[in-house]
């Protein structure tokens, strides 16, 4: 009992000398006391020994320090980190009046709103918790997320409403009083404003006690809701990345990825932290991308390869009618990056590309800079201080150097699991790391390159093939956009290696010419026996290509 009592402090003594180490470098760093007032400081000094290190913390941090700093623009609508604050307390209290309070769950069904924002904030201060889904999905995929969540109350955007009233037949235990629309007020529904019309006040603070819940992305079978909560080592690893990336207090952060994904609200949070400027746009069309970097001064934005691809389609005279020099940071992530994009990307934009690995379920673990990405093209990079990943064999020995393993990451933005499924989070996790299913290797430079996902590997003859390796032999032909590989059924070999390939628009390209290229990079085994050009790939919202929905083709 003695020892691990013992055990337990030393370890506890550790991570706090980990945690204040890396919150005084990273400050240090960021020249974070520059910025910081004799209000912020007495409101660090009176709430840090709380403890409550949470999104919402942020806010109220913010609002005491600079609370006429510009937090957000929106449609040329600009809020402050006061009225931010001020919007999140009367939200807290305006559900606490409506009966939710601690552990209860609220569906946001929003686009890229401010309101959903100022949502996750006020849901967060009472104890709630957030789940953000698509509103591109289906009433019945919205009627499975709400049940399998508990979700009792649904904000939506107006401009779904009819899906939502369809969603209201699947779901009458809810009542209508539980569906409340934001950004309008279509006719049987109570509207955002009007709950908070008259409402003033701030709630007790159980923000310690709220989480987010993400819900993954779905491409290979029902969602999973992944849980997190911010427990003080979240600080920490929120720290360890920025002082690994460019991003810092004076910045302002383009978010134009659907902020129900993990990805664009982590890069979001990211900003708050350094207590930056945000510019929201509803949805990513090139031009209004490259417009708002210019008009706003944009130094850095979060997005997804598929976005990158058009943008460098637009050819390098119409991007350089946009003034983008102010752009010191892209990061790219959720979907692989190729190494022949991130060349062209970097021709247009200059060396401010960034390509991460992470999940909704661990956070981001990796990072690759602009040198990473030419040295070692289509790398995700190396692991970010506080992170550890291992790559396991399937007898569960970590992998040598250069060998194809599961990716399993440790790190303190772990989810807690996933909601309602105790099988499915201890199918996931390997002495202490979590994995969602990604194989990987690392190079001698310590780079970490993903090959694909281990339920998309490709067993021909006995050879094991991963699809990332001839999907990158195919994306070096000059003519060919983007490409999927899969394994379809074969009576002699088991399976058989499927290309679906994207064309260059004009080019003319042939099967016989795509193997001749294969061949000459790959070995015969992993060189694709068919090929089918497409004019595009099936993708999810955030890019990921849906190889389900090509297997099903085959």
């Amino acid at each position: 009992m003695a020892s691990r009592l013992l055990q337990r402090f030393v370890d506890e003594s550790r991570g706090a000398l980990v945690r204040a180490s890396t919150l005084a470098r990273v400050s240090l760093q960021k020249k974070l006391h520059e910025s910081l007032g004799p209000e912020g400081a007495w409101f660090l000094a009176k709430e840090l020994p709380k403890g409550r290190q949470t999104p919402s913390f942020l806010f109220r941090f913010h609002a005491a320090n600079a609370p006429h700093r510009i937090a957000l623009t929106y449609r040329d609508r600009h809020y402050s980190f006061h009225e931010m604050n001020e919007r999140m307390d009367r939200i807290g209290v305006a559900l606490l009046e409506r009966g939710l309070g601690r552990g209860d769950r609220v569906l946001l069904v929003l686009k890229n709103r401010p309101e959903l924002i100022f949502l996750e904030g006020g849901i967060g201060r009472i104890g709630a918790s957030a789940v953000a889904v698509s509103w591109r999905s289906t009433p019945a995929e919205l009627a499975f997320l709400a049940t399998h969540s508990g979700a009792k109350l649904v904000f939506f955007d107006a401009e779904i409403a009819e899906s939502i009233r369809a969603l209201g037949e699947l779901l009458p235990s809810l009542g209508p009083d539980a569906f409340i629309a934001v950004r309008g007020a279509p006719e049987g529904f109570l509207s955002y404003e009007a709950m908070l019309a008259g409402v003033r006040g701030a709630p007790e603070d159980r923000s310690d006690e709220g989480a987010v819940v993400t819900y993954t992305s779905g491409t290979t079978g029902k969602p999973k809701g992944a849980v997190r909560k911010f427990p003080k080592d979240a600080v920490t690893a929120t720290f360890a990345f920025l002082g690994e990336s460019p991003m810092g207090p004076g910045d302002v952060h383009l978010a134009v990825c659907p902020l129900y994904h993990a990805t664009a609200f982590g890069f979001v949070a990211f900003s708050y932290v350094m207590g930056a400027r945000v510019v929201l746009l509803d949805d990513f069309r090139p031009e209004t991308f490259l417009d708002a970097v210019a008009k706003y001064r944009v130094t850095t934005t979060a997005v997804v390869p598929t976005m990158l691809y058009r943008l460098a389609e637009l050819g390098e005279a119409r991007v350089k009618d946009f003034d983008t020099s102010s752009l010191r940071a892209i990061f790219s992530g959720g979907a692989p990056l190729s190494g022949s994009l991130a060349a062209d990307v970097m021709r247009l934009f200059g060396p401010s590309l960034y390509n991460f690995y992470g999940a909704t379920e661990t956070g981001i673990v990796t990072l690759a800079g602009p040198e990473d990405l030419r040295q070692s093209p289509g790398t995700i990079g190396r692991v970010i201080p506080t992170c550890d990943v291992r790559l396991y064999r399937d007898d569960g020995t970590v992998c040598a150097e250069g060998e194809v393993g599961e990716l399993y990451a440790k790190s303190p933005l772990l989810v807690e699991g996933y909601h309602d499924d105790a099988e499915a989070t201890r199918a996931s996790t390997r002495d202490g790391y979590f994995s969602v299913g990604d194989l990987a290797r690392r190079d001698a430079r310590g780079c970490y390159f993903i090959e694909g996902r281990k339920r998309d590997l490709i067993i021909t003859g006995g050879v094991n093939v991963y699809p990332a390796e001839v999907e990158a032999a195919l994306d070096t032909h000059p003519d060919v956009i983007e490409a999927a590989v899969i394994g379809v059924p074969d009576a002699e070999w088991g399976e058989r290696v499927r290309a679906f390939v994207v064309p260059r628009p004009g080019a003319r390209l042939e099967a016989a010419e795509l193997a001749q290229h294969c061949k000459a990079r790959l070995a015969n085994a992993k060189v694709p026996r068919d090929y089918v050009l497409v004019d595009a790939l099936p993708k999810n919202p955030t890019g990921k290509v849906l190889k389900r929905e090509l297997r099903e083709r085959a």
